[in-house]
């Protein structure tokens, strides 16, 4: 699980920040719509990661997709939600319309976790803990956790 959580989120910082120092260079818009830009980026890599979270150590995240209405039902409100939200309410949510072109840029970002989620699936993960390597036993260093914080 972990090594799921810090390539996403790594592939998510460096995309983000990329967006937020270039993004107005990149797609040749102003601050508004950079910022709108980043936060549908930023949503739909959400919801495209949650395929990827569905089975954390399977390869095929879409088997039995099918059979799990209720995560699809989850998944499709979310992108009726995101859409209505960009591209409607831009005074309650403070974004601005996007045109096609960064939609699809948006998509193509969020689209991109689905390949890396695959790949870092293929990392074999040790059987013995990394703590072990540091000569900390896990239960042992949950306990000097717990005492310092009391």
């Amino acid at each position: 699980m972990w090594r799921n959580l810090v390539a996403q989120a790594a592939y998510q910082m460096a995309v983000l920040l990329t967006l937020q120092f270039k993004g107005e260079s990149i797609f040749g818009v102003d601050e508004a719509v950079k910022r709108t830009v980043i936060f549908n980026a930023f949503v739909l890599c959400q919801v495209f990661n949650e395929f990827n979270a569905r089975k954390l150590e399977k390869k095929n995240v879409f088997e039995g997709i099918h059979r799990n209405k209720l995560f699809l039902g989850i998944i499709f409100m979310t992108m009726v939600l995101q859409v209505v939200m960009v591209e409607f309410l831009k005074r309650f949510a403070n974004t601005e319309r996007l045109s096609w072109g960064q939609w699809g840029a948006c998509l193509g970002i969020a689209a991109a976790s689905w390949p890396i989620g695959w790949v870092v699936k293929c990392i074999p993960v040790p059987d013995t803990p990394i703590f072990s390597y540091l000569g900390l036993k896990s239960k042992k260093l949950v306990r000097k956790i717990v005492q310092r914080v009391q």
